[in-house]
């Protein structure tokens, strides 16, 4: 089971599908991480070996992915909610 960035990646998916499920992760980034890690992107996750996951784990790891994104994320609009901006629906 390939585990990335603390969630199980779907097995029966190709790797640039199943790394969409990482929250912060999408189409592009999961193509590019595979490109920079050396993994056919159409790839079935169940067919990759322990040392390609290694190499995706360390290029998903330089996105800011999953607990960090939703910090900054709820950081920001509780900044624009302390400024009195927040745009939200009226």
């Amino acid at each position: 089971m390939a585990r990335i960035a603390g969630i199980n990646i779907p097995m029966n998916k190709h790797v640039c599908i199943g790394l969409t499920a990482i929250f912060g992760v999408g189409r592009s980034q999961a193509r590019t991480a595979c490109e920079a890690a050396g993994v056919k992107p159409d790839t079935k996750v169940k067919d990759l070996t322990d040392a390609e996951v290694d190499k995706i784990r360390i290029e998903v790891g330089k996105f800011t992915v999953e607990g960090d994104l939703h910090r900054t994320m709820s950081m920001s609009v509780k900044r624009l909610m302390d400024l009195g901006t927040y745009r939200g629906i009226r």
